[in-house]
């Protein structure tokens, strides 16, 4: 029989009301009597200046699974993580968690800031139903963990942002939680810390503890989640493997690019990326192939044109830039429609996120027509290497005073056993 799940999200919709803060009673007088008279809402209605920030969302998390919620600003991201912590209660539909949760929604969330990191520490656990004793148990992991030791009986209100998010995810993630709830928040560690949380997460997963993760460190959402929602709006835009999401959530801003002008001599008017197979993927493997297949249409002969494609990680790094003027340096000449393509035999990127820009230009360098980081591209794999490329590699073992040569310890591209 199939384990229950530990988080339920059952048809949850959830309003706001759009309006302004009232700090004096001369603001909040007129706003009561407009309210008076102003349209009344059902819950399943909307009133004037209210807005659905959640609707209609549903969604279990079994133990040992991993939800990763991507979307942009404002979509409704934490409005469910909140929902689910019971910091807000549903306008409708039902959100359980089942068991003691380990949430981080916000920096400094439940820290009160008069008291020190220590009481701190004491009181999340004992809102989290621990005991004293517990919590003592776990206490110089905690602190060692957060690395605020130096600092652990200062008042929090003296922390930086970055102190009270590694104190707050140490307290989440170390004091037993049967459910991890993890909000955008760490991104305001460092990135030594980010990694440290990475790897807690994962532990704690293969520890069979239910993750809901909301982040926009994309990476990081391929690496831990094994399913993955795309919000927009508050309703959900997509929901299925991680990879697959992260490929919808790039890709739908803008499905076929349009030219800033009709004027210009030769533009791009649609590209794709293709498998081995010649089949339009969301997914590459990091020793598979990849085909940029880029279709174009000129409004006059052009001479001079090159066509340019370039690999930046998620992140922002830049993996590599190749063009048609490398090499032979050859310049083509383009009358009417036409399309060019780009094969790699092996790709050779790590696992990732990456988007892939595409350009034609002129002889001098100039661009005719440009998109601009538009075409998303998840690298999977079972390679452990860090950093952007996979290279092959042998390790070679040269014991000193040894008579026998050296011996391959692990063959080129592949992993010991």
């Amino acid at each position: 029989m199939p384990p229950a799940p530990a988080v339920v999200f059952d048809h949850v919709c959830k309003k706001f009301r759009r309006g302004e803060r009232h700090d004096s009673l001369r603001d909040l007088i007129p706003s009561v009597a407009a309210r008076i008279f102003r349209r009344s809402s059902t819950a399943e209605t909307l009133g004037d200046a209210e807005f659905w920030a959640v609707r209609d969302v549903s969604f279990e998390v079994k133990p040992g699974e991993a939800l990763g919620i991507i979307g942009p600003n404002g979509a409704g991201k934490s409005t469910i993580l909140k929902l689910l912590s019971r910091i807000l209660r549903p306008t409708l539909g039902r959100c359980e968690v089942r068991g003691r949760a380990g949430a981080l929604i916000e920096v400094a969330a439940g820290f009160h800031p008069d008291l020190t990191g220590r009481e701190n520490l004491f009181l999340q656990g004992a809102i989290m139903g621990m005991k004293r004793t517990e919590i003592a148990r776990r206490f110089d992991e905690i602190v060692e963990f957060a690395g605020v030791s130096e600092f652990i009986d200062t008042q929090v209100k003296r922390y930086s942002s970055g102190m009270n998010a590694r104190l707050g995810f140490a307290i989440a993630a170390h004091l037993d939680p049967d459910v991890l709830l993890i909000d955008e928040v760490l991104s305001v560690g460092d990135a030594a810390f980010q990694d440290k949380c990475v790897d807690r997460m994962r532990e704690l997963i293969r520890r069979g503890i239910p993750l809901v993760f909301i982040s926009h460190n994309l990476p990081a959402i391929l690496d831990l989640c094994t399913r993955a929602m795309v919000i927009d709006h508050g309703t959900v835009r997509f929901d299925g493997t991680p990879a697959a999401a992260i490929q919808e959530y790039r890709l739908a801003p803008s499905q076929e690019p349009q030219s800033a002008t009709s004027a210009m001599p030769v533009r791009i008017v649609h590209a794709e990326l293709l498998n081995d197979e010649g089949a339009r993927a969301p997914v590459f493997h990091t020793t598979g192939a990849m085909r940029v297949r880029i279709r174009y249409e000129t409004a006059r002969t052009v001479v001079d044109a090159a066509f340019a494609v370039d690999i930046h990680r998620a992140d922002g790094v830049f993996c590599i830039g190749v063009n048609t003027l490398m090499g032979r340096r050859q310049r083509l000449v383009l009358d009417g429609s036409g399309r060019i393509d780009l094969v790699l035999p092996r790709l050779n990127l790590l696992p990732g996120s990456y988007l892939i820009s595409i350009g034609i230009l002129n002889g001098s360098g100039s661009t005719y027509d440009l998109h601009n980081r538009t075409y998303p591209l998840t690298v999977i794999s079972d390679r452990r290497e860090l950093g952007v490329m996979f290279v092959d590699y042998e390790w070679v073992h040269h014991a000193i005073g040894s008579k026998e040569a050296g011996a391959a310890l692990v063959a080129p591209g592949k992993e010991s056993q």
